[in-house]
């Protein structure tokens, strides 16, 4: 954790070396979510319900996506850009250092800019807190910070699977953004309202709803299974493949020659 932090501070020293660019690309993610936050507004403005669910309902469901999203690419960035590590050569480099892979990998790039994107997702989030009609005790607090936490690692998970898979194709797959960029899209909503096949495969398959829409039915009481609180903690065990696969490929892969 030493070494992590001593890169934490590296980077954060970098960033603060251009303060104004900083500050302009800070806000220009934080606009460039707002714009999906506008998407919401202006279709509660229309109607007043979306299958049943009010507007606090769903800026409480994208708040809970936008900010696990946006943690995990802050911290997971250098996952996210790994197809380029693969093509310039530096992850030659990294393998012959005498420090894990994961942890140089991980230090590569953290994305500072993104704390944009978290600060509209807390702003959301205490509109959720003023004006829903949530009875905010323990429970309620603890579930949320449940979701972010699962959802963070969710994302995580998501990022490195992204790179595992780049070592067999050395470019990385457009297609994979469905579910991470997509998710923070279509997340915006709970995730039922799209259907019921789309819902299994948001349980079963990529576990979205473990860290939104189960959870959310027991924060908004729509559900009273206390255990649906702690289901975001089963959403962290996708990180167990999704690291499983990574080392996979660790281990078949073969210089581009950069």
């Amino acid at each position: 954790m030493r070494l992590y932090w001593k890169y934490f501070a590296m980077h954060l020293k970098s960033a603060m070396q251009f303060k104004a660019s900083f500050f302009m690309m800070l806000v220009g993610q934080f606009l460039v979510s707002f714009s999906v936050f506008l998407g919401i507004h202006f279709m509660y403005l229309r109607f007043p319900t979306v299958k049943g669910y009010s507007y606090q309902d769903s800026l409480l469901c994208f708040a809970v996506i936008l900010l696990s999203f946006s943690i995990a690419e802050i911290f997971v960035r250098g996952f996210d850009a790994f197809a380029g590590m693969l093509a310039n050569g530096e992850f030659d480099r990294i393998l012959v250092r005498p420090r894990n892979e994961i942890l140089q990998v991980l230090c590569s790039k953290i994305a500072f800019t993104r704390i944009g994107r978290v600060v509209q997702a807390i702003a959301m989030f205490l509109y959720v807190v003023a004006t829903s009609e949530i009875s905010w005790g323990v429970k309620q607090i603890l579930t949320v910070i449940f979701m972010v936490i699962g959802g963070s690692g969710l994302f995580a998970a998501m990022f490195i699977l992204y790179a595992a898979l780049c070592f067999f194709t050395t470019e990385s797959l457009e297609f994979m953004n469905i579910f991470t960029d997509g998710a923070r899209e279509y997340g915006k909503y709970p995730i039922d309202i799209y259907g019921k096949k789309v819902l299994w495969i948001c349980t079963f398959l990529v576990p979205y709803t473990l860290v939104q829409y189960y959870p959310f039915l027991y924060l908004t009481g729509r559900r009273n299974e206390w255990w649906l609180m702690f289901l975001p903690f089963l959403a962290l065990l996708f990180l167990v493949p999704a690291f499983a696969f990574w080392k996979y490929g660790v281990r078949h892969f073969k210089s581009t020659g950069s």
